[in-house]
């Protein structure tokens, strides 16, 4: 059977993984194990992975069941198709949280995203994602010539944006 992701309210992972279960539907919840500060005190408390995401493996025709649990708000579709997740993305992320010691989520990104660097001496610069050699790298257009420059960047000091708007002139 198919993985599949359902989308939460924020704040509902839980309990909509514990309703899922009680309903006999194999659910997935990722957790990583976080120091929480609170103004009186500090507690370890495990945290989603993936804000307002869990994971469920069910035929389509039974989504209705997982679909009306308390706290779902939708399943993740493209173009108004479930997207199904394959099997081996499930297991890598089962392995990889069991030994959960510098896991952290990341955004994703992919080459061609619009970026901004949001630390460092060129925060602010905005431009398009390149992978070179290995190397990260962000792209910056000057339209009215038609070129482009790009420079090394740590992906961690990068942000997806959305493409910037055409500015008026």
């Amino acid at each position: 059977m198919p993985w599949y992701a359902l989308y939460t309210r924020p704040r509902h992972e839980k309990k909509v993984y514990e309703g899922l279960s009680e309903k006999g539907i194999t659910a997935f919840l990722p957790t990583v194990r976080q120091l929480r500060q609170w103004k009186d005190r500090r507690k370890w408390v495990e945290m989603p992975l993936f804000n307002s995401y869990v994971f469920v493996q069910i035929e389509l025709k039974d989504k209705l069941r997982a679909l009306q649990t308390k706290g779902v708000v939708r399943m993740v579709s493209f173009g108004g198709v479930p997207a199904a997740i394959p099997d081996w993305q499930i297991e890598q992320l089962r392995r990889v949280i069991e030994h959960p010691e510098t896991l952290q989520p990341e955004q994703y990104l992919k080459e061609g995203d619009w970026v901004e660097i949001i630390e460092g001496p060129l925060k602010g610069v905005r431009g398009y994602l390149r992978q070179l050699r290995g190397e990260t790298r962000v792209a910056i257009l000057i339209d009215g010539i038609y070129q482009s420059a790009s420079f090394v960047v740590d992906r961690r000091f990068v942000k997806k944006i959305r493409q910037p708007e055409e500015e008026s002139r």
